[in-house]
Formats: C-alpha cells, sequence, structure tokens
C-alpha cells in the first residue's frame, strides 16, 4: 500500500516533463489514438509508450484498447485528485 507521499510523487512527476504537458494539452479536449500522439508529438513509439505509461500510473490520463490501438483521454476524476493533492499540500493541511 502506497502512503499520500508515494502517491503525490506520482502524480507530481507526471506533470514535471514537458512531453507530457504537452500530451495533456494535445488530449484537454478529445481522445486521441496512440498513432496520432505519436505523429503530433513527433517521438518514437517506445518513447511515447514510456510518457503515457508515467501518465496512465498517475491516473491524470486513462487509456482504453480498440484492436491493436490504444486511446488516451484526460480522466477528470484523476485531474480532480491531483488538484486537491496540490490545494492540500500548499494549503498546509497535509
Amino acid at each position: 500500500m502506497r502512503d499520500r507521499y508515494t502517491e503525490d510523487a506520482i502524480i507530481f512527476k507526471a506533470l514535471c516533463d514537458e512531453k507530457r504537458l504537452r500530451i495533456i494539452a494535445l488530449l484537454k479536449n478529445q481522445e486521441k489514438c496512440a498513432c496520432s500522439l505519436i505523429e503530433d508529438m513527433q517521438i518514437g513509439q517506445s518513447s511515447l509508450s514510456y510518457h503515457m505509461k508515467i501518465l496512465c500510473e498517475s491516473g491524470i490520463i486513462t487509456s482504453r484498447q480498440d484492436g491493436k490501438w490504444t486511446h488516451y483521454r484526460i480522466n477528470p476524476e484523476g485531474c480532480a485528485y491531483a488538484l486537491k493533492r496540490l490545494q492540500k499540500i500548499l494549503a498546509g493541511d497535509d
């Protein structure tokens, strides 16, 4: 079982990379297939997989399989949780 600091580190690790922030921006209005993200980001499949693993582990992004492709979208619940954790940390409620 993870403690809250481990959970927080996982969430904030997802947000501390410019490529992951760009991926989040690309997903803010719609779900996208991995193939589209590879093209939009101009990165390889292994690089995208690495970043998506971190984003999905954080709960900020969720995925679904459709045939051989994975589709990604923003997870509103995960984003709300991340925001709640940040507010608690900054308010000193932890």
